[in-house]
């Protein structure tokens, strides 16, 4: 799934979810079909051969494909405004947000949750529905601005070579185009990414909120790699930053399932 650029200012009001149970037994994933095979309904058609192999790059740089799909639970905090806990493997999401005192449990599968503020749980149908889908949109950007060199090759992607061209820094890089399709909160808009030559990592990006469009929405850099688990992550994003992020092989169920603060290290 491609998720959409600049969700920064959704109202810090949400959903609802109720994230089922963790097992006990963490699953076993398979090993991948090869070295970064695509999800289906890639582009591979409409896809640069060059564009391609630069994000099987990407991928290798960020830990590879195998290590990618053995991380399990992510935490990170976006731009001080809100924290969230994903399971990639249920599909299970916890959002905070300590300014409405908002707290949303939901599943980004099955689009089902519980949703929690001010002391209490909020439990009329409609609004459920409505807050679940608002949880939706907050998990889908703010999860891309945290791992989008992880979904250079998801469905519905489309990916075209541009070049080389400098960054803003002035350092060569890599030029790929993203365009979507039928896919995400808003398919017609686009990417620009830069990859370093040298490390094969994301180090800028610029939004485009349609995809003709000739001048970005905004252009920002991709710096603070760090090693988390298996993988890489970044948290600097020019003079934001993505912080408290981490890795876990394991979390209570609770932390999908309880409106109760969260203690993990």
């Amino acid at each position: 799934m491609k998720y959409p650029a600049l969700l920064i200012l959704l109202a810090a009001m949400i959903t609802v979810s109720c994230g089922s149970e963790q097992s006990d037994t963490a699953r076993q994933v398979q090993p991948a079909d090869g070295p970064n095979p695509a999800q289906p309904g890639f582009d591979h058609e409409g896809s640069d051969t060059q564009a391609i192999a630069i994000a099987d790059r990407v991928m290798a740089a960020m830990g590879g494909r195998q290590a990618w799909d053995n991380t399990r639970h992510l935490r990170w905090n976006f731009f001080g405004v809100r924290t969230l806990y994903w399971d990639k493997w249920s599909g299970d999401v916890r959002v905070e947000i300590p300014s409405t005192d908002t707290r949303i449990l939901l599943n980004i599968n099955d689009n089902t949750g519980r949703y929690w503020r001010d002391g209490e749980e909020i439990t009329q149908p409609d609004s459920v529905a409505k807050y679940i889908q608002q949880g939706k949109s907050i998990w889908i950007n703010d999860s891309y601005w945290l791992v989008m060199p992880f979904k250079l090759k998801d469905s519905g992607v489309t990916l075209i070579y541009l070049g080389t061209d400098e960054i803003n820094s002035g350092v060569e890089a890599d030029l790929i185009e993203l365009r979507f399709s039928n896919v995400g909160n808003t398919p017609d808009n686009k990417y620009n990414v830069w990859v370093d030559k040298e490390t094969n990592l994301v180090s800028q990006w610029a939004y485009f909120r349609e995809y003709d469009m000739e001048t970005p929405n905004f252009t920002g850099s991709w710096t603070d790699y760090t090693s988390h688990g298996e993988i890489m992550l970044s948290g600097g994003r020019g003079d934001r930053e993505i912080s408290d992020i981490a890795v876990f092989r394991e979390l209570p169920g609770s932390v999908y399932t309880s409106f109760d603060d969260v203690d993990v290290k």
